[in-house]
């Protein structure tokens, strides 16, 4: 059975140096993604100057941009969602480098009616910047992960079990796997098709946390839409950096996400389709 055609949607703001390296890694894809989305909750000069160097060695990326206006990723994210040309979609953040297996370990993986939800292991302070001086490459990062799982680990590095990589249906691929609670909204896919059922991202959600994540798995499952794991499949590294928010930003989601819950809100309202334009 053939691959579903895939568009690969890049959440960013700013970080033009993490972006270079998504870029690095998914030109050297074992599965080139169809579609590169980069979607931007901002428009700085810097990410559009630095898309521009990209185009020759990429003629299927897209650009995104929307006004700068504090925490918009939900709107971000719902117009990439609009914007894409292909059946499957896989989600990742900004500051986070997919293995050269990333794509395959999605697309292999998809089913109508299920969102496969990845992980990511979080690479400490030393060897990040390491990977940003170019002193260790990503990809000789993924080939001897286990020969620096000693160093990463002094360094701080967390979720290191993520970082091993199991081929599909392979006996370590199917005994790592775990009923999946929530969706990691860093590394997700699913056919566009399913997306749509609920609407999309809930653009009521102005803060970080939730909102792009836990929000959507219990919207999916209310829905009849399984999420399924594919950790250890479709791996990534998170560069490290600096917590940006902090706990009372969750608190105000979590307000938010208790009403929708209450009343079993599954196909939100401030979605791809507003409900007052119905």
């Amino acid at each position: 059975m053939p691959y579903p055609k895939t568009t690969i949607i890049i959440s960013v703001y700013k970080d033009t140096e993490a972006l270079g390296f998504i870029l690095d890694s998914l030109e050297n894809q074992t599965l080139l993604p169809d579609e590169i989305i980069v979607s931007e909750d901002g428009e700085s000069s810097e990410m559009r100057e630095f898309i521009a160097t990209q185009k020759e060695r990429f003629p299927n990326l897209v650009h995104l941009t929307q006004a700068d206006d504090g925490w918009r990723k939900n709107i971000a994210m719902n117009n990439a969602i609009k914007a894409s040309s292909h059946e499957y979609l896989i989600f990742i953040d900004g500051d986070c480098v997919p293995y050269s297996t990333f794509i395959q370990g999605h697309a292999e993986n998809a089913e109508h009616g299920i969102v496969l939800c990845g992980k990511r292991f979080e690479l400490g302070p030393k060897f990040t910047d390491k990977i940003k001086s170019h002193k260790l490459s990503m990809s000789e990062l993924e080939k001897k992960f286990l020969w620096y799982l000693p160093w990463m680990a002094k360094d701080g590095a967390r979720h290191v079990e993520e970082g091993f990589y199991f081929p599909s249906g392979s006996w370590l691929s199917n005994i790592s796997k775990r009923y999946v609670r929530y969706i990691i909204g860093c590394n997700f896919s699913c056919y566009k098709e399913d997306f749509l059922k609920i609407n999309g991202f809930d653009e009521t959600y102005r803060l970080p946390s939730v909102g792009e994540d836990i929000d959507l798995g219990w919207r999916f499952r209310g829905l009849g839409i399984e999420l399924k794991s594919c950790r250890n499949n479709a791996c990534m590294m998170h560069l490290w950096h600096k917590k940006r928010f902090d706990a009372t930003q969750g608190d105000i989601n979590n307000k938010i996400l208790k009403v929708n819950f209450d009343n079993n809100t599954f196909v939100c309202k401030n979605g791809i389709i507003k409900e007052e334009n119905k």
